[in-house]
């Protein structure tokens, strides 16, 4: 996983790779939600400030996890760079849109979703839809809407892995954010019961491999 050490912690050796089946199973939710060609999470490597597929579900799942882009690349880089989701109808209309990258991971797509991870304040990476299908049930917005609610999930996910991987599962500092993690959870239970399927049976699917990865740290 791409490093990135929470303020206070010293770094240690990193745990057992299966600690990312919960950012994985983020973008696999992603997936089935937008009925998509792919569903991956960048993260910036706060060193260098490049772009790492970090995780990756659909077209190019086998071969991008690790890759790098040189920072601001693309509409990733973009919305790293804004901390600001958007939605990309016609990736042609858009100046930024990186062709020859995407060309380059094997996969051209025709439009592009993607919004900010958010950790403590500062943008750690960025999600992003592939050629999502329309749902007659939602537009545009309720659709970008979706996916920084997915993205705040996958940002929760990455604190999870960090803290899983620097302090193995001892207590969190104070300075953590706890509480805005716990809010966040809140938020999740209040607006779970109104939801339709298949999210909430996907949200359901994350917060049990949540409580699963934290049962055995």
């Amino acid at each position: 996983m791409t490093e990135i050490t929470p303020a206070g912690c010293e770094p240690r050796p990193r745990q057992n790779l299966t600690e990312r089946q919960l950012l994985q199973s983020v973008v696999e939710v992603a997936l089935r939600v937008f009925g998509a060609a792919a569903s991956s999470v960048f993260l910036i490597d706060p060193e260098t400030g490049e772009l790492v597929f970090e995780t990756v579900a659909g077209a190019g799942s086998s071969t991008l996890p690790g890759t790098r882009f040189p920072p601001g690349t693309g509409i990733a880089g973009l919305v790293a760079a804004s901390g600001e989701p958007l939605l990309a109808e016609n990736v042609a209309e858009v100046p930024q849109f990186a062709r020859a990258m995407a060309i380059g991971t094997g996969y051209l797509p025709r439009s592009i979703m993607a919004a900010p991870l958010i950790l403590q304040g500062e943008c750690i990476g960025v999600m992003e839809i592939l050629d999502h299908t329309p749902d007659p049930a939602r537009d545009g917005m309720q659709d970008v809407e979706l996916l920084a609610l997915l993205a705040a999930h996958a940002a929760l996910s990455v604190e999870l892995l960090i803290r899983l991987d620097w302090l193995g599962g001892h207590r969190v500092p104070a300075d953590s954010k706890a509480t805005s993690q716990i809010a966040l959870l809140q938020r999740i239970g209040v607006r779970l019961p109104a939801a339709s399927e298949p999210l909430t049976t996907n949200v359901l699917r994350l917060l049990v491999t949540a409580d699963q990865l934290l049962g055995t740290s």
